[in-house]
């Protein structure tokens, strides 16, 4: 066994590795940029190394400096986590002429499976069922759309080097395939240096389920089940969880045998992943072999009992499998949530900055929390938007959503927006409940994005008791002072008045020994809890339903987050809610007129001139952050005034990029 090993990454997916690695007696070497120098992982390792400044393609991807610091500390392995250099052959060949074991499959396999055209060609030379496409390299936007009109609408355009949603684009007519294909081959030159991009046929009602294998060096090859990965954005993975409530058993074990079969055709050895879009009939379909750990590996873990870094580590030490297919069983659900730092009321725009407040909720036996930051560190402009992990799970699936919108109540995170609210809407969702899932869920449940009025919660007055007895405990408080004129105490009201939402309720509030019984109207809420003033999180009861309610101040309200909704509730006397319907109220201003950057990032192209005419949907310009190129379109018709930034310069959120001449009268 390794004595010490050096994981060539960053974020979750190191800490992750070196927990296991710690718990095996195995010293641990963490690389890291300039800007994760107080990184969570760079803490959690023996030693440390620098390989570069902040953006990745000066360190994390830098080869010749990840061999330097492997020389410097003498680790004897290397463990790549998930992106950067895990797929990369000349990473690997580079390890293995200096005589260091990589923890991960041989390079057969990554250079064969990491190339998405011709790792079709093998699937379908070793039985796989593959989808109809043409998987030649095709050189310009004319020849993609006579190929598109050959294997007919929709279809999907593919960067042949892409992973992680990046240079995928789906076409439904030539126009979307011309636009499709530039966009498609600019991304996969800018996120992997190879522009090379095919089309195949786009499914429709479409299922993404993968298959987890495990091989070692001595000829064992296994299938860990599946993990059903339906709930994806722009091709990003959301939700992911094991087992599929879609599979029966027979294509369960039709599709692990396929994922068995390709991997010994490429020699597998370690842990790796066969993806395949299953469509309403379960037929299934070979999409591409990732040849690393993937991201959402811990629901394998949980429904397996087995610790996949673990297995990585031992097999990359020449070890053999100390178990077969037929021990592998399936046991329990398991569900994984990506809590983003992005703002999902903005259509999910990367946010940066610090983490002002950062507490997970307790992990058990069925929640866990893997993650690379801490209450005070810092989201980058550099890096992939994943704050956490969030895994839940259960004896059923039920229970597994119970615990997860449980743990989702509980996550608070303050500094950044974050995509919690549609992750807990998500768990609330009849359809997810009913596991009705396609990779089209998400567009089609919220065709005009996640808004506000997508998180109404199932009972308001709930949240208007509980902002009442909290209200009522600070007023307690207060009134408690010491130096009271004797006969002139103040004395705290029972009746109030709440306002949420535009609405008003009449209540009153009277405290008991942990918390308040407050009245509204016909209905009663016993609120017992033991928060006290300061306390970010409300744990307790209302009418016996256990609850837990993250509680804020905004300026004279209170602001409580509880099952992925936002409420503000101004709690008032009578009398002070009469003056407050007298107050004007301040009206926004006006930004039509102007485009403005949706989130810090790199003004990569503006597509317009000034006095230019344009029409609604037009590009405008093209933002680049997190490694994710957003397009800027017109909303409607209008002529550009003038041009406030060039290309290249480093926009922050709301930044002027251009304005509108405004219409006369």
């Amino acid at each position: 066994m390794f004595s010490k090993i050096l994981i060539a990454n960053r974020g979750e997916i190191a800490c992750r590795v070196i927990r296991t690695a710690r718990r095996m007696g195995i010293k641990t070497v963490a690389v890291h940029s300039e800007a994760d120098a107080a990184a969570l992982h760079v803490e959690m390792a023996d030693e440390a190394v620098c390989v570069g400044a902040a953006p990745s393609a000066q360190s994390y991807l830098v080869i010749d400096n990840i061999l330097k610091a492997i020389r410097d500390t003498g680790a004897e392995a290397v463990h790549p986590g998930y992106g950067f250099l895990s797929e990369n052959a000349a990473f690997a060949t580079a390890l293995e002429k200096a005589g260091i074991a990589f923890i991960g499959p041989g390079l057969k396999a990554i250079a064969a499976m990491g190339d998405k055209i011709e790792s079709k060609k093998l699937a379908h030379a070793a039985g796989v069922s593959t989808v109809p496409g043409y998987l030649g390299v095709i050189k310009d936007d004319k020849e993609a759309v006579r190929i598109a009109r050959e294997i007919g609408y929709p279809v999907m355009v593919k960067a042949s080097a892409g992973g992680g949603g990046k240079g995928m684009r789906i076409a439904r007519d030539d126009a979307e395939t011309r636009e499709g294909f530039r966009s498609a081959t600019s991304e996969a030159k800018s996120s992997f240096a190879d522009d090379r991009v095919f089309i195949e046929k786009y499914i429709e009602e479409p299922r993404h389920i993968e298959i987890q294998i495990l091989a070692d060096g001595h000829g064992n090859t296994l299938y860990l089940g599946e993990r059903e990965c339906s709930i994806q954005r722009r091709h990003q993975k959301v939700i992911e969880e094991a087992p599929s409530p879609f599979l029966d058993a027979k294509t369960r074990k039709a599709m692990g045998e396929q994922a068995v079969a390709l991997a010994k055709v490429v020699d597998y050895r370690s842990a790796g992943t066969v993806e395949f879009i299953v469509d309403r009939d379960r037929n299934f379909y070979f999409l591409e072999m990732n040849t690393r750990l993937q991201v959402e590996h811990p629901v394998t873990e949980y429904v397996t009992g087995l610790d996949l870094v673990e297995q990585m580590i031992r097999v990359a030490a020449g070890e053999k499998l100390s178990f077969g297919q037929k021990d592998v069983k399936l046991k329990g659900w398991a569900i994984e949530a990506r809590v983003y730092a992005e703002d999902p009321f903005r259509n999910f725009m990367p946010s940066t900055g610090r983490l002002v407040r950062y507490r997970p909720p307790e992990e058990g036996p069925d929640v866990r929390v893997d993650t690379g930051v801490y209450e005070g560190g810092e989201i980058s402009m550099y890096y992939d938007p994943m704050v956490a992990k969030l895994i839940a799970g259960g004896r059923t699936r039920d229970e597994a959503i119970g615990h997860m919108r449980e743990a989702l109540d509980a996550f608070h995170i303050r500094g950044i927006a974050h995509n919690i609210p549609f992750l807990a809407a998500l768990m609330a969702h009849p359809r997810f409940h009913e596991g009705r899932l396609t990779t089209n869920f998400i567009a089609e449940e919220y065709p005009e994005g996640f808004r506000s009025e997508d998180t109404v919660h199932d009972d308001p007055r709930l949240l208007v008791a509980v902002a009442a007895t909290v209200h009522r405990i600070v007023e307690d408080r207060a009134a408690s002072i010491s130096g009271q004129l004797q006969g002139h105490e103040r004395r705290v009201p029972d009746d109030y008045v709440a306002l949420m939402g535009g609405e008003e309720f009449t209540l009153t509030a009277l405290p008991t020994a942990h918390g308040a019984e407050v009245t509204l109207g016909e209905a009663v809420y016993a609120v017992h809890g033991d928060w006290r003033p300061g306390d970010a999180l409300f744990r307790g009861e209302v009418n016996g339903r256990a609850v837990c309610i993250q509680i804020d101040r905004a300026g004279i309200a209170w602001r409580l987050n509880h099952a992925g909704s936002q409420a503000d509730v101004k709690v008032m006397t009578p009398r002070a809610a009469m003056l407050h319907r007298l107050m004007p109220e301040k009206m926004p201003p006006d930004l039509s007129a102007f485009l403005l950057s949706p989130m810090p990032g790199l003004l990569v192209s503006v597509a317009v001139t000034e006095g230019e005419d344009v029409k609604a949907g037009q590009e405008l310009a093209v933002v680049e952050a997190m490694k994710m190129e957003n397009v800027l379109r017109a909303t409607r018709d209008g002529r550009i005034g003038t041009i406030h930034a060039a290309a290249g310069a480093s926009l922050a959120v709301d930044q002027k990029i251009l304005e509108f001449e405004q219409a006369n009268g």
